[in-house]
């Protein structure tokens, strides 16, 4: 690969950042992020004020399609009746899509337009290509995993998992260690997973930019089909995994046999 290459790569590869270190902050990804969010709830305000009785049409009858396939999903995960789960499940499946679908437009796009109005050297377009993003929501799943821990088997039946869990008591300490690696795994693999997906299709998207306009587009059309099922797949394996961390964490000891 050509310096020029490499050089495209890696220009187009770094984030509009505020600040330094552990402090930065990735403006690019936060704002797109929220812009999303503003659509889906802007979305579910519009169509909720123009409900309609019998047979929906337009957006209604997509989102009341995926609503219900989302609720079937739960229905058989959850052990427990909890409406909220629903609506959270629905939500991150909406979102993660929506930040996943960004990779599908016009590689260079935003960054061209970025640079032409504001003068913005570095922007992308795909927050779920940023790993601040996706370890962000894993975070938010595990400290909702906390809570439901805690609530359907209190603060000692919690703890008493990495006492008893997997071999016993009479080794607790190897207890111990291995629950707390298997805690802290879970939200790690589900926000590094997405990431990687996203960041290699980025990879590809860039890599397709590199070729003459004239072979580009051929290549380009294919990859955004394929990519188009795997955008959708991810979001639906983060969805999964946040309902089944929940369904864990609200199965009492005696239910897991």
């Amino acid at each position: 690969m050509s310096h020029n290459a490499v050089s495209f790569m890696e220009d187009h590869l770094r984030n509009l950042t505020v600040g330094r270190g552990f402090w930065s902050l990735h403006v690019d990804t936060i704002l797109i992020g929220w812009v999303l969010g503003a659509v889906i709830v802007g979305t579910g305000w519009v169509v909720g004020r123009r409900l309609e009785e019998g047979v929906p049409h337009g957006i209604q009858n997509v989102l009341e399609a995926l609503l219900e396939f989302v609720d079937d999903q739960v229905r058989g995960i959850l052990p427990v009746e909890d409406p909220m789960v629903g609506a959270l499940a629905f939500t991150v499946f909406l979102w993660v899509f929506l930040m996943n679908a960004m990779d599908l437009l016009p590689v260079l796009l935003l960054p061209n337009l970025a640079h032409f109005f504001f003068g913005i050297r570095h922007f992308r377009s795909t927050p779920t290509a940023d790993p601040y993003t996706t370890l962000g929501l894993a975070l938010s799943v595990f400290l909702l995993t906390l809570y439901y821990h805690i609530k359907h088997k209190g603060l000692w039946g919690y703890l008493k998992t990495f006492l008893v869990h997997p071999f016993g008591p009479y080794l607790f300490p190897v207890n111990i260690l291995m629950t707390t690696v298997d805690e802290i795994a879970k939200p790690l693999s589900l926000g590094l997973r997405l990431f990687g997906n996203m960041f290699a299709g980025e990879l590809v998207f860039l890599l397709i930019a590199l070729l003459p306009w004239w072979v580009a587009w051929a290549p380009g059309i294919l990859w955004s089909i394929f990519h188009l099922l795997i955008i959708t797949l991810q979001a639906f394996i983060f969805m999964v995994l946040t309902i089944m961390y929940l369904a864990m964490a609200a199965t009492q000891e005696g239910d897991a046999h």
